[in-house]
This record gives C-alpha cells, structure tokens and sequence, in this order.
C-alpha cells in the first residue's frame, strides 16, 4: 500500500519471544500489537508463529520479529530453538490467575538458561481490563520485576492498553544498547562499527555491561 515502506526496507532486526503459562493472552498481545486485531475466540497455539511490525526510533526503522508459542508442557521440545537469537522477551502473566504469575519464575529460570542473562525482558500482566477479577496486584507484579531487574508493565489486549507500549519500550532498550556499543567501539573509526542496514544484531555481545539496574531504576 501507498505510504508503507517495503518489508524488507529496515536498519535493525530484532527477534522477541513471548513466554508464559497458556491461556494468559500472548496471542492476542502479538495479534493486537502487529495487525491491530484481536478474538476472543482465540485458540491455543499450538507450536510456533511469529510475526513482524517495524517501529521508528530515534530515527531508525526497527523491524521486530516476535515469537509466540505454545505454553503447554508438550509443546517444551522445541526451547532451544524458540529462544536462539532472542534478544528480547515478554513474560506474560494473567492478573485474574495467580497460578500463571506464581509459573512466572520458572519461566524466568527457562529464559536464562537459553539467552544471554542480559536479553531485555520485560514482565506483563495481562487481562487488566478485568478489574474486578484480579487475583495479582500491580504492586506484587512490581515487587518481583524489582527483584528481578525486569521492566514491568500491565498491558489488555482486548482494550489495547499499553500493548504498543510495552512492545516499543522492549525495542527501544535493545536499539539503545546496540546504539550505545556500536558508539563505544566506533569512537575511532566512526560510522564504521554501525551494523549494515538490515542486519540482524546480536545483542548478546552488547549488553553485558548496560541492562543491570533493573526495571525502574532511573
């Protein structure tokens, strides 16, 4: 269509995966954020699917490709896969179970044994919309995304609240230590330690000495 630029036509690309317990709304989290849509029929997913939407920040197009998977136990063989590449995460919890927030942990535990300890993660509690259902406070979400130096944020898909939001803050923390690295070790040779337009980063080397003051430190 007139005014989009091509899908290929981008300066980062960065892969996301969403984790968390089944039924806590990561399909409609990716479905909302990427093509604006969401269904409250939704089914389980079942294996993999990703997709892509591009974001401009600081004057870079940042092309993220999101991953979402299975969160029952069967579908587990395919972890080491699912999580390569990874320099992003949204660990999903549903506020009206408390079962999926209390899963959150081992599924914090299953992130960093396949990922860098320093991939950007940020903890969502989902459903927000169902206010009189909550079973997980804000502050209990924020007590342990304090404790565990995540970002947090309560997000509902169904009414669109801070999806864009907690996406864009995940995709600008990653560009802003890839940008910050890329400056340190070009101070001599300029431009020259930028990544070629389009190529996918690596973050694990770039980010061991950034993303240690946690989620809310100033």
């Amino acid at each position: 269509m007139a005014g989009y630029r091509a899908d290929d036509d981008y300066d980062y690309l960065f892969k996301v995966v969403l984790i968390g317990d089944s039924g806590v709304g990561k399909s409609n989290l990716l479905s909302r954020f990427t093509r604006n849509e969401f269904s409250l029929e939704s089914k389980s997913t079942i294996g993999v699917e990703f997709a892509t939407r591009s974001l401009n920040v600081d004057g870079k197009v940042i092309k993220a490709q999101i991953w979402d998977t299975a969160g029952q136990e069967r579908y587990r063989a395919i972890t080491s896969a699912y999580y390569r590449g990874a320099v992003g995460a949204l660990l999903v919890y549903d506020v009206t179970r408390h079962s999926t927030f209390e899963n959150v942990e081992r599924w914090l535990r299953e992130l960093r044994d396949h990922t860098d300890p320093n991939i950007v993660v940020m903890l969502i509690g989902n459903k927000s919309d169902l206010r009189h259902l909550v079973a997980v406070s804000t502050e209990d979400g924020k007590s342990f995304a304090e404790k565990e130096s995540l970002y947090f944020m309560e997000t509902s898909a169904l009414e669109a609240t801070n999806v864009d939001n907690a996406f864009a803050e995940v995709l600008t923390q990653i560009y802003r230590i890839v940008s910050k690295k890329a400056m340190e070790t070009g101070e001599d040779g300029g431009a020259s330690a930028v990544p070629s337009k389009g190529e996918k980063i690596d973050v694990s080397k770039d980010v061991s000495d950034v993303k240690k003051g946690g989620c809310c430190s100033s």
